[in-house]
């Protein structure tokens, strides 16, 4: 069995005294695991990071076998490391693919709205924003899908201000009521606005990781979150606390 294809790497752990397990999102052929013959080497280790894009020849004996990687790498995007937050971003992202990901199931929209992502975190400033959105999407490919549209009360389409933790659906400020203070934001950002503050940020990120937390890992087989997830959030408070 072998294949060649391209995408982002997520994750590289040791493997035998020389050799590197790496998982990586591809374009054809979904999450993607394989054994890179001498990945821990300098020379290797230094190509096998998170949201390094790279091209892969992988071949198995079997179709079911873990089978080998040749890795070669394409664009290391080194941009996101020039803004710490982006860097941390990078990290949440990838995280979440190795964590949530079906493997070998290719995932087209997803696929492309990573790239878009990946490409753009340290180089445009909207960035934030498309992580926001990219977790949305990230929710909505595996099954976890909010309905923003209209308020789930009374069908309103303007002054949507919050979320139902239970249903995952708009709820307008009229309809709230009493409620307002069990239900989760909906800031302008969870709608495409670009986020305004790094506070709206972190109102966006509560309600998706609320759905992250209380869906996806319970699917998971109820493991947590990853902690680059809780990293990337814990950046950001510090931001707005400055602000």
């Amino acid at each position: 069995m072998d294949w060649r294809d391209e995408g982002a790497l997520l994750s590289a752990r040791p493997h035998g005294e020389t050799s590197a397990i790496v998982e990586v999102f591809t374009a054809l052929h979904g999450r993607h695991a394989g054994v890179v013959r001498g990945g821990s080497s300098r020379k290797l280790a230094a190509v096998l990071q998170p949201g390094t894009q790279v091209a892969v020849e992988w071949h198995a004996r079997l179709e079911d076998h873990i089978g080998s990687f040749r890795v070669e790498p394409l664009r290391a995007r080194t941009n996101a490391a020039s803004d710490r937050r982006s860097l941390f971003a990078l990290g949440s992202a990838c995280a979440l693919l190795a964590f949530s990901l079906p493997e070998r199931e290719p995932q087209p929209p997803l696929y492309a709205a990573t790239q878009y992502l990946l490409d753009a975190l340290g180089q445009d400033q909207g960035w934030p924003g498309l992580y926001l959105l990219w977790e949305l999407g990230l929710l909505e490919t595996l099954g976890f899908g909010l309905d923003l549209s209209a308020c789930a009360v009374s069908g309103a389409t303007d002054d949507l201000v919050h979320v139902s933790p239970k249903s995952g659906r708009a709820v307008s400020r009229a309809s709230a009521g009493i409620w307002a203070d069990k239900l989760l934001p909906l800031p302008p950002c969870l709608r495409g606005t670009p986020p305004g503050s790094t506070a709206e940020l972190l109102e966006g990120l509560q309600t998706t990781g609320h759905f992250l937390e209380r869906r996806l890992a319970p699917a998971m087989g109820n493991r947590p979150l990853p902690a680059a997830r809780r990293r990337f959030v814990e950046v950001l408070a510090r931001e707005a606390a400055r602000e």
